[in-house]
C-alpha cells in the first residue's frame, strides 16, 4: 500500500523514496494559515464575543487536527469510514469538553 504513495528515483544504482518535501510544505502552510487565523480571531473580536470566540477556536482545532490526523497518520489515503470512525468521537469529545465547561461555570465566569 505504501508504495501506491511513494515514488522511488535511481540514486547510486539503489532505488531510493523520493523526498517528500512539497506535501511537508503544504501541510506546514496549511497549517500556518489556520493559525493566523486564530490569532486574527483573538485578536479582532471584541471581549464580549467571549462565546463566539470559543466557538471558533474549537472548530479551528478540529480542523487542525483532522488535517494533521490525515496527513501524519496517513488516514487520507485509507478508507473515508476508517478516517470517520476518528473524525466522529473527537467532534463528540470536543463538544463534551466545552459543553461540561459551560455546565460547569467556567466560560461564563472567565
Amino acid at each position: 500500500m505504501a508504495s501506491e504513495y511513494t515514488e522511488y528515483v535511481e540514486k547510486n544504482g539503489k532505488m531510493v523514496a523520493k523526498p517528500q518535501t512539497k506535501k511537508i510544505w503544504r501541510t506546514f502552510w496549511i497549517l500556518l494559515i489556520i493559525t493566523v487565523l486564530e490569532f486574527v480571531v483573538a485578536f479582532s473580536l471584541p471581549h464580549h464575543m467571549h462565546l463566539l470566540k470559543v466557538s471558533i477556536f474549537v472548530g479551528m482545532t478540529i480542523v487542525k487536527a483532522a488535517y494533521i490526523m490525515g496527513e501524519f497518520m496517513h488516514l487520507s489515503g485509507e478508507t473515508k469510514s476508517l478516517f470517520w470512525t476518528i473524525i466522529v468521537p473527537l467532534v463528540f469529545i470536543a463538544w463534551l469538553v466545552l459543553a461540561l465547561l459551560m455546565e460547569g461555570g467556567f466560560i461564563s465566569s472567565y
